[in-house]
């Protein structure tokens, strides 16, 4: 594990930790019906004091439960929107996104990503990792999840 990894892990917990003082911890599921269901056995997301951590967020329409995978750009709004839907069902806000992972089939993709991160966050955008895979959950071209701090 890197240096720059425990820092994080370690504020991360510290920050869950000095919000929640006197209170006993407990880890809160998240559900929304404003993303898609899980696809698994697995929670959209869940709420630990004030950190909010999403699962891996894909590009399914939670209207319709259609799959958006002809257009990519249109497949990276509708991730980071179910994404965001996680988020505020935790308490927590676009401007409370720490930290985003992105998962992408192509990384070719990337600068259409960095067009939606620009539209989707265009002050203070959160730190982010993006990273190629071999393939997704019901071969999606992208996948994101994210860390976030409850803002109520």
């Amino acid at each position: 594990m890197t240096k720059i990894y425990k820092l994080m892990i370690s504020a991360l917990i510290l920050t869950a930790l000095s919000s929640c003082e006197g209170e006993k911890m407990k880890r809160e599921v998240l559900k929304t019906k404003a993303a898609p269901a899980p696809v698994g056995a697995y929670s959209q997301g869940t709420r630990w004091g004030d950190l909010i951590f999403t699962a891996g967020q894909i590009p399914i329409d939670p209207k319709t439960a259609n799959l958006v995978v002809d257009d990519f750009s249109k497949a990276v709004e509708i991730t980071l929107q179910n994404m965001l839907a996680v988020v505020e069902a935790g308490g927590g806000k676009s401007e409370s996104i720490l930290k985003v992972t992105v998962f992408l089939k192509d990384l070719n993709d990337f600068a259409l990503v960095n067009a939606a991160f620009e539209k989707a966050f265009p002050v203070n955008p959160p730190a982010r990792s993006a990273v190629e895979v071999a393939r997704l959950p019901k071969d999606v071209p992208v996948e994101m999840e994210c860390i976030a701090i409850r803002c109520e």
